[in-house]
């Protein structure tokens, strides 16, 4: 069993449901991004998903754009990222950690190459945003040869058919891109999403995280009440955007410490 599949195991044992917050590597300074990842922890987050940042970030509203472009700035590469995947790795080594990003970096890295980096610098999961099912048998080899778990979305828009095939390649959780559109965009139709959960977990065998659209501990609440995660990035960033250095950790932490008793209230209530 993987760090991340004991983790959702815990969880539903415990009657409780996943946060999985989303950063950027690199923003605003790749020197933040190990102590913000260890706050994250402090603050109650069962599973971290670390932004490879990239040029073209195409499922990306313009915050996390605007992330990615701080850490680029920055020097941020795949290889660095993995570097801060390790340094995290020296006081936790509990934690699952998702890579998410853009099938660039890893192609130029080469895909097997960067298995075998990512599960020596303690990677549990990868999410690749634009490797779909259906085309990634190959890549999904080598994430299993390396004992990392290939993590998949999911969208409003996904046919039956789409959602088979990730079943087929996924294993920890899949993602549910919960809008039509990019991160950030729109407002979250909580019972649109209910209607879609129960067909994903029959269809892939796996927990079903949320994300895109959330942005408060009430409609964390509301998502957690329907699926196993959830998954919170552009409200992170734009807290990590409006912060000045000394006061940004302790915001983030103030904000998913706020979700985090959001979700858990709405598992008292279940």
């Amino acid at each position: 069993m993987s760090k991340i599949q004991a983790t959702f195991a815990r969880l539903q044992a415990q009657g409780r449901k996943a946060l999985i917050p989303f950063i950027t590597a690199g923003d605003p300074d790749p020197a933040l991004t190990v102590p913000l990842m260890h706050a994250l922890v402090e603050s109650g987050v069962d599973i971290i998903e670390l932004g490879v940042p990239f040029s073209d970030p195409m499922a990306d509203g313009p915050t996390i754009q605007r992330a990615s472009e701080r850490a680029l700035e920055k020097g941020v590469t795949l290889r660095k990222v993995l570097a801060m995947v390790a340094e995290f790795r020296t006081q936790d080594s509990e934690t699952p950690v998702v890579l998410m990003g853009y099938a660039n970096p890893v192609e130029a890295m080469g895909v097997e190459v960067f298995a075998e980096r990512a599960q020596a610098a303690g990677v549990d999961g990868v999410l690749v945003v634009d490797y779909p099912p259906e085309e990634s048998a190959d890549y999904v080899a080598a994430l299993r040869r390396h004992e990392l778990d290939p993590i998949f979305l999911l969208a409003p828009t996904s046919s039956e058919q789409r959602i088979t095939e990730a079943g087929t390649h996924a294993s920890g959780y899949v993602y549910y891109v919960s809008l039509k559109g990019v991160t950030g965009s729109a407002a979250l139709d909580v019972a649109a999403v209910a209607a879609r959960i129960p067909e994903i977990r029959a269809r892939t065998g796996v927990p079903v995280g949320v994300g895109f659209g959330i942005r408060d501990a009430a409609t964390a609440g509301a998502v957690a009440a329907v699926a196993d995660a959830v998954v919170v990035g552009s409200r992170i960033i734009e807290e990590i955007e409006k912060s000045g250095p000394g006061e940004l950790i302790d915001r983030v932490r103030a904000l998913v410490a706020e979700l985090r008793r959001g979700i858990d209230a709405a598992g008292e209530k279940a």
